[in-house]
C-alpha cells in the first residue's frame, strides 16, 4: 500500500505546494512554521537530530502522497506533521496505514514504549484514525491556539508499546 522514505531537500517544492493556507500550514505542522512555508524553514526543520522527516510514497503508482514525522525526545517518541497532502488519496486508509509504520518504528527501530501526538480537537477524521491505530486521549494534556480569531484546543493522545 506505503512505504515511508527519508524526507528531503528534494521534497521542498512539493510539500510547500500542499500547505495552501495559514490554517492549512497550522493544522499540519502547528504554530511552529509561518505562512507561507519556505525552504528556509525546512532546512532548518530538517536540522533537528530529533527531527526524524518521511515523505509517504504510495507503492502501485510510486506517487509520493504525503508527509509525517517521528520526533525523538527523552521519554517519548511523538507523530507530527502527518499530511496526505494528494488530496485524491485522502480517506482511502493511507493515514492509518502511516501511523502503523510509524509506530513500527517508534517500537521497534527506535525502541521507545510510549509514543505521543497532538491532534486539534475538530479534526475528527484524524482522531478517528488514531484511535483505530489504538491511541486513547490524555484528558490530562491540551494546549489553546488563537487562528484568525477562532480558538483551536489541540489534545494529547498515546499509546504503549504493551
Amino acid at each position: 500500500m506505503i512505504k515511508l522514505e527519508p524526507f528531503t531537500r528534494l521534497d521542498f517544492n512539493r510539500i510547500i505546494s500542499w500547505i495552501e493556507s495559514e490554517e492549512d500550514l497550522i493544522q499540519f505542522a502547528g504554530p511552529a512554521f509561518t505562512f507561507p512555508l519556505t525552504e528556509d524553514q525546512l532546512y532548518k526543520y530538517l536540522e533537528n537530530q530529533n527531527t526524524n522527516a518521511y515523505k509517504i510514497v504510495e507503492l502501485s503508482s510510486q506517487k509520493v502522497i504525503g508527509h509525517c514525522e517521528i520526533y525523538l525526545s527523552e521519554t517519548s517518541a511523538k507523530l507530527c506533521r502527518i499530511l496526505i497532502g494528494n488530496k485524491s488519496f485522502r480517506g482511502k486508509g493511507f493515514g492509518l496505514h502511516a501511523v502503523n509504520l510509524m509506530l513500527n518504528k517508534c517500537f521497534n527501530e527506535f525502541n521507545y514504549s510510549l509514543v505521543e501526538l497532538n491532534v486539534y480537537d475538530w479534526n475528527i477524521g484524524a482522531i478517528k484514525c488514531y484511535k483505530k491505530a489504538g491511541f486513547v486521549v490524555n484528558p490530562e494534556k491540551s494546549k489553546t491556539i488563537e487562528v484568525n480569531n477562532k480558538i483551536w484546543t489541540s489534545i494529547n493522545m498515546f499509546i504503549k508499546k504493551s
